[in-house]
């Protein structure tokens, strides 16, 4: 008997991630431009930084509220009467060791094995994994793609309901494509929870990243006292805290033993002088935040008026989050290579990869430091194939500067003697 076979069944099954494969796959790889996971270019800025390590020098190193510190209970719900107009006492908020964690104890909390929950795809694929380790079924719904959007479709959703469904998986605006969920789809999504007694657990973890300005569409702007809905989210992309691990779960306060439970017997809190320094973001964090938005913004417009200019690329400038969901036509030796590896991080509803689609993720926030570089080497692979249609697309220099991009950042980010 192997070692392996003797293990959890239901853990063996758990498949690798796709994206953390392309990670490995290209770490190390000299003059790369890592575009793969979902994060920004920045580090954590200082100010966060110090608020940590000057918790961490007072000794705040122990055992510390399950729940949360309340500062940062405190510091969720003034952010939210912020941003989302509604006021929310801190016994909603509840810490966890980052978003991931967040979804692992709401999936804990909402299902059991072989109950079922239904989530839209194409689809960040970790929700779909947390499902089956635990136990239960994770039921895909595509969106539509038509006429240049992505749309869902509730009629599908709702035929994917069975009696064995708990609840309703929702990432808006979306990872990988962008789908940003109006206020009437929140409302239809809403109403058919209700009729069916569902909860929903509200993925809204890049509610800032909203390109039509303000803040993208939330549960919160239709929902009633006793709901049944969980938000699920996390620090990690505001305020460039990826490598942090620290997260929160807005919930009912009738839940809250049951989470505290869930999280004690995972990780028994958060550090202490982490939660400080997520307290900084929050309380200090609102102008960075809007010039990562602002940066992200620009790097869309860039990137994808650059790669549709190839005539190669289909895409659509997200509505929100901080992907460019790209399909590559015409796909030759290299291009096709790319495409699958890069596809494996995308899943479709049977879990399975779907590489004739071929849309791979490129994230937008990493690109803003990147970009002249990626301009100048899609330039470069156009030039070969373009060489007998001279002055066919804008110079490099002529895209850029319609952005207002530095060219001390150009400068820096081009290869020596580079056009």
């Amino acid at each position: 008997m192997s070692i392996i076979s003797s293990l959890s069944p239901r853990a063996v099954a758990a498949p690798e991630s796709g994206i953390v494969e392309v990670v490995n796959y290209a770490r190390g790889r000299e003059g790369l431009l890592p575009l793969w996971v979902g994060e920004g270019d920045l580090p954590t800025p200082d100010f966060i930084n110090q608020a940590a390590m000057q918790a961490l020098a007072a000794g705040e190193t122990f055992y510390t509220w399950q729940r949360g510190i309340p500062e940062l209970r405190q510091a969720l719900s003034d952010y939210y009467f912020r941003h989302f107009g509604i006021r929310l006492a801190p016994e909603h908020f509840y810490v966890t060791g980052s978003g991931m964690q967040a979804i692992q104890i709401a999936v804990q909390a909402l299902t059991a094995p072989g109950d079922e929950f239904v989530y839209l795809t194409p689809a960040w694929p970790n929700i779909a994994a947390a499902l089956e380790i635990a136990g239960a079924r994770s039921v895909g719904v595509e969106l539509q793609f038509e006429g240049g959007t992505w749309a869902v479709d509730l009629n599908r959703v709702e035929t994917a309901i069975t009696p064995k469904t708990r609840g309703l998986f929702i990432n808006t605006p979306s990872n990988p494509t962008g789908w940003t969920a109006t206020k009437k789809d929140l409302a239809d999504i809403l109403a058919l929870a209700r009729k069916h007694d569902l909860w929903i657990m509200a993925d809204e973890i890049y509610a800032r990243y909203f390109y039509a300005g303000g803040r993208a569409p939330s549960f919160l702007d239709v929902m009633e006292p006793g709901d049944k809905v969980i938000f699920v989210n996390s620090f990690s992309k505001n305020w460039s805290m990826t490598g942090w691990r620290v997260g929160w779960i807005v919930a009912p306060p009738e839940t809250g033993q049951v989470l505290e439970n869930l999280i004690q017997y995972s990780t028994s809190g958060v550090a202490q002088f982490m939660q400080k320094g997520a307290v900084a973001a929050l309380n200090e964090g609102d102008a960075f935040v809007q010039s990562n938005i602002e940066k992200a913004t620009r790097s869309r417009d860039i990137l994808c008026e650059t790669l549709i200019a190839t005539n190669r690329v289909e895409t659509l400038k997200p509505d929100g989050a901080l992907y460019a969901f790209l399909k590559i036509k015409e796909v030759g030796c290299l291009f096709g290579r790319f495409c699958l590896i890069m596809s494996r991080a995308i899943m479709r509803n049977d879990g399975e990869v779907d590489e004739a689609k071929a849309f791979p993720r490129n994230a937008l926030v990493i690109a803003w430091r990147t970009l002249p570089r990626i301009i100048h080497d899609v330039d470069a692979l156009e030039r070969g194939r373009r060489h007998d249609r001279p002055g066919a697309e804008p110079a490099i220099d002529d895209r850029i500067a319609a952005h207002q991009l530095p060219y001390d950042l150009i400068e820096t980010a081009l290869p020596h003697g580079a056009p």
